[in-house]
């Protein structure tokens, strides 16, 4: 994914072509271990294609993947019907519980 992102920025910065050296310099100037093996892949894959049409068969992928949105939410509430106020009141008192699970203390604290 960082060499996609990588060539995605460069391709950004005006480089209509990228090379193994640019994606190289690109990876490493964060810090990370650059694998050539890996950016070569990637550059052979993306030979010849450009963004626009890079962008157009990804998302041609994404709209054939099932999700689990609000479709398989609201099919399962349908399927449990009528849940009992107990079990939802209890599932509440979990949740308040757990709440304290930080002890005082936030994500950015």
């Amino acid at each position: 994914m960082r060499y996609l992102a990588a060539y995605l920025l460069l391709i950004q910065g005006e480089n209509a072509a990228p090379t193994l050296k640019d994606l190289q310099e690109v990876i490493e100037s964060v810090g990370v271990e650059f694998e050539a093996s890996r950016a070569e892949a990637l550059l052979k894959s993306l030979e010849g294609k450009t963004i626009q049409e890079l962008i157009a068969e990804g998302s041609a992928k994404f709209g054939s993947m099932p999700s689990g949105g609000a479709a398989a939410s609201s099919g399962g509430a349908a399927a449990a019907g009528g849940a009992s106020e107990e079990a939802a009141e209890e599932e509440a008192a979990e949740e308040e519980e757990e709440s304290d699970d930080d002890m005082g203390f936030g994500l950015f604290d």
